[in-house]
């Protein structure tokens, strides 16, 4: 299973929420789940469909792409987690 965070450069909610997810993602029962930075100014594709969205957070499993619904950027770490663990 692989987390997919979109962003892009200088974006601060982007590097919020990855600031979060990584601090999460250092607890161990998670530690084995995939994490991955996509910059969609690297893709048209990836731009062209997030632009206007990023951050967009994703969950990779089984071949498909599930979109988690964005946090608020005063979401806490704790919370955060909560709202993770329900789509992993």
């Amino acid at each position: 299973m692989k987390l997919i965070l979109y962003s892009k450069p200088g974006c601060h909610l982007c590097e919020g929420l990855q600031e979060k997810l990584e601090t999460i993602l250092q607890t161990q029962d998670l530690a084995s789940l995939d994490f991955e930075v996509r910059d969609i100014t690297t893709r048209e594709d990836w731009f062209a469909a997030y632009q206007y969205e990023v951050p967009v957070l994703c969950v990779a499993k089984d071949d498909s792409l599930q979109t988690i619904p964005r946090p608020s950027p005063r979401t806490s770490v704790s919370q955060l987690e909560k709202t993770l663990r329900k789509y992993i």
